[in-house]
């Protein structure tokens, strides 16, 4: 068996580039299943056919999670350096109902979601003909379908709000009326899909989807019983926050078969049983040997504040760590293109015009990190607020920064999860042959010289860069890791905050403080009772919960995550309407350099912006859909 990734540009029943009518899910090529399912390696591409149709979510254009919202920044109008323009105008209020960006419900990078679940039900109803599938691999491999299937439900409810539940395909016989399905309420799909993926994760740790994937090299980024678990957790933990739970904004949105599509009754009991979903997942991650990565300095020795940023870095670049819970290998590099986005010009004697650096973080996410006091900037007394747009000199003893370099107060004293996150004018990037100074006022090597090539901001994105990455003039060896969708830290905050939900915030602090000391931290306890000017914050339900939240954007920033946190907190008209700054990178001088310049004006509107439109034409076609609120 050949790893995965070597099938998923073959063996279509229908392949993406077919025309399809919406929701589609009348079986067709009906002649060709029988070979499909004639024996153990027919089926086995066929269920490789329902992993191809995962989103190449570690893709800078293909997952809105990184430009299409504000946590990365982009020059524009862009003519070259992208695949497509969709998260851009996302993120500058460009949405439509009439062509929407990112319109993975009729099909999105030749991906419809519909026909990724009528493939996985294609599988669930013929895998029995396979006359030599040993049962304990079928139930293996029906289980992995089931946990497809439920993946694709969930994408599409975190982006459409309540969908068609589609658990079995029609009979070709059914009339055009039967195939006009209507939307169900949310708690209907939350339920489905989280009773779906309990069918997927059944059984013990010897029965159905392993606990951890033993052979490496044929079935890594295949699904394991931990990672159905976990996305079950995010699952839950999403319906329990205040988007779905307690809403009113979409009350008055119903069906047209006259159900209301959202619940605006609060429900506490649903944070119990998003809790009780996450430890769930951590006990079974424990099963399986996964704990929260620490960087190996013994294979190379480094100083240890490197120590500290590796280990925050590789939690997500090194492939295959032991905090992954489950990596996305769609596309066979899935992070080449990231990679290359994000890093800069590091070498002035080596220019390669494929490090783009062009995800920018705004000056907003440079300011969410704590200080290295570990309580936020605004709140540490002994950090000098007020004069963080001051210009100061780095000393040797300013650890990630060039000694003798001018930059503002807000780069100092801040917490190793800051730099080893993000570079700046006068920062150190590490990389595994060397450390690079970065220097990107203009026509440095590491700024704008021409219309491309640059951070419109100002900041770089480290974090999501492996250190392995080498290049010359002429040459680029890019390690593509697999994409975190889930791992380790990411579940212990979930946890975390569904526990404080339930008034436990004595145990919610046990989930968070062994993330903040891999970071280099003191306990949350302990950081703000001697540093913040609001010393009892973390013993009160509301209090952690900013807390918690704070600490959630820092430790998943740049992975995807915030994008979709500030929807489910009901956070993003505010945030995501703020304005985008970055520093004047058009000057030479440190003075000109560093002042703040107004890069955009967002808006996020609400409620209409919180779920994607569902097409015009759509509508047309089904009359039985209601259009989101607003659109």
């Amino acid at each position: 068996m050949k790893p995965l990734y070597k099938y998923l540009l073959f063996f279509f029943v229908c392949s993406p580039a077919c025309k399809k009518s919406y929701l589609d899910i009348v079986p067709d090529n009906i002649a060709t299943l029988d070979n499909a399912f004639a024996n153990r390696n027919e089926a086995e591409k066929y269920l490789f056919t329902c992993y191809s149709y995962l989103p190449q979510e570690g893709h800078p254009d293909k997952n809105p999670a990184f430009s299409g919202g504000d946590e990365a920044w982009t020059y524009w109008p862009m003519s070259e350096d992208y695949f497509y323009l969709d998260p851009y105008n996302i993120a500058r209020g460009e949405m439509n109902k009439v062509d929407p960006y990112m319109n993975y419900w009729d099909g999105f990078d030749g991906k419809s979601l519909w026909q990724g679940i009528r493939a996985c039900n294609i599988f669930l109803d013929n895998v029995d003909q396979v006359f030599d599938l040993q049962p304990y691999v079928k139930t293996r491999w029906m289980a992995e379908a089931k946990f497809l299937k439920a993946y694709f439900h969930w994408y599409l409810f975190r982006m459409y709000g309540p969908i068609p539940i589609v658990d079995k395909n029609l009979p070709i016989t059914a009339s055009p009326e039967d195939v006009k399905v209507y939307r169900q309420p949310v708690d209907s799909v939350v339920h489905y899909i989280s009773n779906l993926l309990d069918e997927a994760a059944a059984g013990d740790d010897n029965t159905g989807l392993p606990l951890v994937i033993t052979s490496s090299s044929t079935e890594m980024g295949r699904v394991t019983k931990v990672a159905a678990l976990s996305i079950k957790a995010r699952l839950l933990v999403t319906a329990a926050s205040p988007l779905f739970n307690g809403n009113n904004d979409f009350a008055g949105m119903n069906g047209k078969d006259g159900k209301p599509l959202f619940n605006p009754q609060y429900d506490a009991a649903k944070w119990s049983t998003a809790a009780a979903a996450c430890k769930q997942a951590i006990d079974a991650a424990a099963r399986a040997g996964i704990t929260l990565y620490y960087f190996n300095s013994a294979l190379t020795v480094v100083d240890p504040f490197i120590k500290v940023e590796m280990n925050i870095r590789n939690a997500v670049c090194e492939k295959w760590n032991n905090e992954l819970i489950w990596g996305l290998t769609s596309g066979g590099n899935p992070t080449f293109w990231l990679q290359t986005y994000a890093i800069p010009q590091l070498d002035p004697n080596n220019i390669n015009l494929n490090l783009k650096g062009k995800l920018a973080p705004p000056l907003k996410m440079a300011e969410l990190f704590y200080t290295s006091n570990g309580v936020p900037i605004e709140e540490d007394k002994t950090w000098d607020y007020d004069n963080r747009f001051a210009l100061r000199t780095a000393a040797a003893t300013d650890t990630g920064m060039q000694e003798g370099y001018e930059t503002i107060g807000l780069h100092f004293n801040r917490e190793k999860r800051f730099y080893a996150d993000m570079a700046f004018d006068g920062s150190k990037w590490f990389m595994k042959n060397g450390n690079y100074n970065i220097q990107s006022k203009l026509e440095q090597y590491t700024g704008k010289k021409q219309s491309r090539l640059y951070s419109i901001t100002g900041y770089y994105t480290k974090k999501i860069v492996n250190w392995n990455l080498v290049f010359s003039a002429s040459n680029l060896t890019v390690e593509s890791y697999p994409w975190p969708v889930m791992r380790l830290g990411d579940l212990y905050l979930l946890y975390a905050e569904a526990l404080n939900e339930t008034g436990d915030q004595a145990q919610a602090l046990t989930y968070i403080n062994p993330i903040r000391a891999r970071a280099g931290l003191n306990s949350v306890e302990s950081s703000w009772s001697a540093y913040s000017n609001k010393p009892t914050k973390f013993t009160t339900q509301k209090g952690l919960r900013e807390i918690i939240h704070q600490e959630r954007g820092i430790e998943m920033a740049f992975e995807g995550s915030r994008f979709w946190d500030l929807r489910r907190w009901k956070s993003a008209p505010q945030t995501l309407s703020a304005p985008i700054y970055g520093w004047d990178i058009l000057q030479s001088s440190y003075e000109d350099y560093n002042r703040k310049v107004l890069l955009y004006n967002p808006r996020f509107l609400s409620p209409r912006d919180y779920f994607w439109p569902i097409k015009e034409y759509d509508l047309q076609i089904n009359p039985h859909l209601v259009q989101n609120a607003g659109w």
